[in-house]
């Protein structure tokens, strides 16, 4: 069932006693929000940060990363059991950084989102284009070539776990900003492309996040756009009262 979600990814911020603030003054803030809560503090943070939410049915720990492999001799890594077994109900996968910065390729992510799904977790599958293929024009294929190549060897069943995030990179940090039309058209063209591969109804039901700095400021006239579901927020995640005004413009 398509839902609104708005999704804070912490990076790697915060010690763990100042995330337990943030977490502790971002509850105080959003008493009811209108869709879905998705934290994703550090690997260190989710034990403790996940029991300041368990209390909250809409606020939900989701992990950054996992490995696609269940166990074994890879030091460093966190497996998708081990995030199920500290609270973590979704997990960020493909995030931009990842891609750019530890050369995730489409063959890891896709057995990432196996491997997340076989434990129930909910993959947060990020996809996005670079300023080449935006001024080549040729983002929309850019883009659904990375769905393809991570989500469509999923039966319908599987598919329907997962939350997609659109990060245009181009404007993630650049002081660039994509307007909320050019988010609703790629939103809309991701949206027909899987109505391609699973059917309309699929489709309308997967929710599609927006992550292109989007902040307090522009959240509202973004959410407000037809297809898209809501955010996958970085830095302003970090200030409670900013997190807090981006929830409160799900529409």
């Amino acid at each position: 069932m398509r839902q609104q979600i708005v999704a804070g990814n912490w990076k790697m911020n915060t010690t763990l006693e100042e995330g337990i603030e943030l977490t502790k003054a971002m509850l105080g803030k959003i008493e009811s929000p209108r869709g879905l809560v998705v934290v994703a503090p550090p690997l260190t943070h989710l034990h403790g940060i996940g029991k300041l939410l368990q209390p909250h049915p809409q606020f939900h720990l989701a992990a950054q990363n996992c490995h696609q492999e269940p166990k074994g001799a890879f030091t460093g890594e966190v497996s998708a059991s081990m995030l199920v077994s500290v609270g973590a109900s979704f997990v960020i996968i493909g995030h931009s950084e990842r891609r750019q910065y530890f050369m995730e390729d489409n063959i890891t992510l896709s057995a990432k989102v196996n491997a997340a799904l076989s434990q129930g977790l909910k993959p947060i599958f990020c996809c996005g284009e670079p300023l080449d293929n935006r001024e080549a024009e040729n983002q929309v294929e850019y883009v659904c070539e990375q769905i393809k190549a991570g989500l469509f060897h999923l039966p319908e069943e599987a598919f329907k776990q997962v939350v997609i995030a659109y990060e245009p990179i181009w404007a993630i940090g650049t002081g660039r900003t994509a307007s909320s039309q050019q988010a609703q058209d790629m939103h809309q063209a991701l949206r027909e492309y899987i109505s391609k591969k699973y059917g309309g109804s699929i489709a309308d039901d997967t929710s599609i996040l927006y992550g292109g700095s989007c902040n307090a400021q522009n959240a509202a006239e973004i959410f407000a756009q037809p297809d898209v579901d809501g955010g996958l927020i970085g830095g302003a995640s970090l200030k409670s009262d900013d997190f807090a005004a981006i929830i409160s413009a799900l529409k």
